[in-house]
């Protein structure tokens, strides 16, 4: 049945009390109102998902859509941020597998999947670790305390990402300011919407020189090639797709970089552990992916057809947020939650997503994530923050997690 709720809707996403929890309100709500009514951004009015069993239920429903054009899509913008340039209300309407539903979602992720396969990432390695020893070279040059942001957090995930879509090496370095831009604390919203501008305007012209040209060995220069022989995309698909790649591939890992290495550096033990037995490091890498679920306002669907979930019906035509922070704190699913636990096995944790939209990359997360951790422990081992961790500036105000500066003594 539906619930008539007669208090206050409460604002998504909500305040944090401890930078390293959750808020508190979402332990509350979902004890009472796993599946609870809250107001976005935008002003739209959504259900929120709270617990660990319901939203694996729901993101493996073939009722709800991943559609954000769909009227009620719940809004994560203000009406400030949407409105910032007509540029990016254009680019807000182009397509890309994230957002597409049945066969023609299978079809964009099928033509994609080889390129994220064990095999195609493994023969990644050699390059990532490159990339990561150059960035740790870069940290160490640089005046103390420096910011591991800058070094490593943002420039391991911005090169790797240039390497995965075949980025020429002259046009790297812009890559990585506009990347970064997209993040900072320190420009305006309309910069930040120029900084958008001028990656997406990159990437439609590397996908453009990319068709006119011979093939190349890179996740586009494959990607055109395949679709040529059975065509699946269109060009502006094929520029989506890079567009979410960058997205999805870039501040996800970043963020954890940055999270990851302040939970190691505020548990010695543990992190001499992990240094001493580096086979540690994945169970590890697997519990602060849970513990942190940076993407917490996401994913967002919308009902096709009225849903009975967790005591309540979402009508169609309703918007859905599933909070994965929420869910990867249940403590009917992850005894004591608010402990980090390397070896708790937490690879259950719904930080990738479910279902059939489950991130396609985490293999190559997963990858950069060791080869950071487990090379600033050996080549650094008396890295230690500059500044209490309480006194970092988390990201608060952005829809993913993270910390926009941590200032480290190598």
């Amino acid at each position: 049945m539906t619930e008539t709720f007669g208090h206050d809707i409460p604002s998504f996403p909500m305040a944090r009390e401890c930078p390293m929890h959750p808020p508190a309100e979402y332990r509350k709500l979902r004890v009472q109102e796993p599946v609870s009514r809250v107001r976005m951004p935008d002003g739209q009015v959504a259900w929120l998902v709270l617990k660990h069993d319901l939203a694996r239920k729901l993101l493996a429903d073939p009722r709800v859509s991943a559609d954000r054009l769909h009227p009620a899509f719940p809004g994560r913008l203000t009406a400030e941020q949407r409105t910032a340039t007509e540029r990016v209300r254009r680019l807000s309407t182009r397509r890309s597998m994230i957002h597409l539903d049945g066969d023609e979602h299978g079809a964009h992720r099928k033509i994609l999947t080889g390129e994220f396969s064990l095999r195609r990432i493994a023969a990644l390695r050699p390059r990532v670790q490159e990339i990561v020893d150059r960035s740790i070279d870069e940290m160490l040059a640089a005046p103390q305390p420096a910011d591991l942001v800058e070094h490593v957090s943002q420039a391991v995930p911005s090169l790797v990402i240039c390497e995965l879509l075949g980025v020429p090496h002259e046009q790297r370095r812009d890559f990585h300011e506009w990347a970064g831009m997209l993040v900072s604390r320190s420009v305006s919203i309309r910069e930040r919407a120029a900084a958008s501008d001028a990656l997406n305007d990159f990437l439609e012209d590397l996908v453009t020189e990319k068709e006119r040209g011979e093939p190349t060995d890179d996740l586009i220069g494959r990607l055109i090639a395949r679709n040529r022989r059975t065509p699946v995309m269109t060009h502006d698909e094929i520029v989506g797709t890079a567009v979410m790649l960058l997205i999805a591939g870039h501040q996800t890992t970043a963020n954890m970089i940055s999270l990851g290495v302040v939970a190691l550096l505020e548990n010695p033990e543990h992190k001499a552990r992990i240094a001493a037995d580096p086979s540690l490091l994945p169970p590890a890498i697997e519990e602060m992916l849970r513990y942190f679920s940076v993407v917490e306002n996401a994913p967002a669907r919308v009902a096709t057809e009225d849903i009975e979930i967790g005591g309540v019906t979402i009508r169609k035509d309703e918007g859905i947020v599933v909070s994965g922070l929420a869910a990867d704190w249940d403590d009917e699913v992850f005894e004591h939650p608010d402990r980090l636990d390397f070896e708790r096995g937490a690879r259950h944790h719904v930080a990738f997503g479910y279902g059939v939209h489950q991130c396609l990359g985490q293999n190559l997360a997963r990858v950069e994530l060791e080869i950071v951790f487990e090379t600033l422990l050996r080549r650094v081992p008396g890295l230690s923050l500059a500044v209490p961790a309480e006194e970092l500036p988390y990201k608060d105000d952005a829809g993913i997690y993270g910390i926009y500066r941590v200032p480290v003594n190598c």
